[in-house]
C-alpha cells in the first residue's frame, strides 16, 4: 500500500466489504472468499470505517481493529485497509465517490449482507450507490424475504442479474445487482463482544 491506499490497475474488478469489524471474525472471512468465487472479483478489500455513523456507540480503536482483522484475513486476494480514514469520509455513497475518482478504470463492486440491502434506503444517498457501482448481495438466515421485498430491490428489479449468472456483476454496468444464497459462517461480532470475547 501506498500512502494508506492499495494499488490498483484499471480493468481489476474489486470487492468492497465497508464496516466496523468490531472485531472481524470467521464469518467475514467466509462471506469474503464466497464473494471473490460467485462475482467474479479479482480482489477484495476490507473498508474498516472509523466509525458507523447509524451506531450510537463507538467501535473499538481503529488500530486494533486493524490488528485482528489483518490477522483473521489470511488470503493474498484480500487486503485490509483504513482508506475511509484516509479519505475523510463517513458514507458509503461518499466513499465510493472518492474511490472512483483515485482509481479510474477499475471496477468496484460494493459487497453487503442481505440485512444491509433489507435496510439500504435509510442510508444516505442509497440510490446514488445503486447507481454507481454494481452491488454484490450475500445472504445470511432470515434475511432473505426482507431483503427482496426492501424498497431498494423493489425500485432496482429490473437491474437485478439472476443468481446464476452471478459472476457477470463484475463486469457489468451500474445499476446492477445479484442476489446469492451463500451456506452461513454462524459468527458475529456483536455475540463476540457479548462473551467478552473482544475488548476494547
Amino acid at each position: 500500500m501506498r500512502n494508506g491506499f492499495p494499488i490498483a490497475r484499471p480493468g481489476e474488478v474489486i470487492g468492497l466489504l465497508g464496516g466496523s469489524f468490531d472485531p472481524a471474525h470467521g464469518g467475514h472471512v467466509h462471506i469474503s472468499r464466497e464473494a471473490l468465487k460467485r462475482f467474479g472479483l479479482t480482489r477484495l478489500w476490507w473498508l474498516v470505517s472509523p466509525g458507523n455513523p447509524i451506531k450510537k456507540h463507538g467501535p473499538a480503536p481503529l488500530a486494533q481493529r486493524l490488528e485482528r482483522a489483518r490477522a483473521i484475513m489470511q488470503d493474498p486476494r484480500v487486503r485490509v485497509t483504513d482508506i475511509e480514514a484516509h479519505l475523510g469520509t463517513r458514507y458509503t455513497a461518499q466513499t465510493l465517490a472518492a474511490l472512483q475518482a483515485l482509481y479510474p478504470g477499475v471496477r468496484f463492486v460494493w459487497l453487503m449482507g442481505a440485512d444491509n440491502l433489507a435496510q439500504l434506503h435509510h442510508w444516505q444517498n442509497w440510490r446514488q450507490i445503486m447507481q454507481s457501482v454494481p452491488v454484490g448481495v450475500l445472504a445470511r438466515p432470515g434475511d432473505r424475504i426482507s431483503a427482496r421485498m426492501s424498497p431498494a430491490a423493489k425500485l432496482f428489479a429490473s437491474s437485478r442479474i439472476a443468481g446464476r449468472a452471478s459472476t457477470l456483476l463484475g463486469r457489468a454496468e451500474a445499476p446492477a445487482w445479484c442476489f446469492v444464497n451463500v451456506p452461513m459462517v454462524s459468527h458475529s461480532s456483536s455475540a463476540i463482544r457479548a462473551a467478552g470475547g473482544w475488548q476494547a
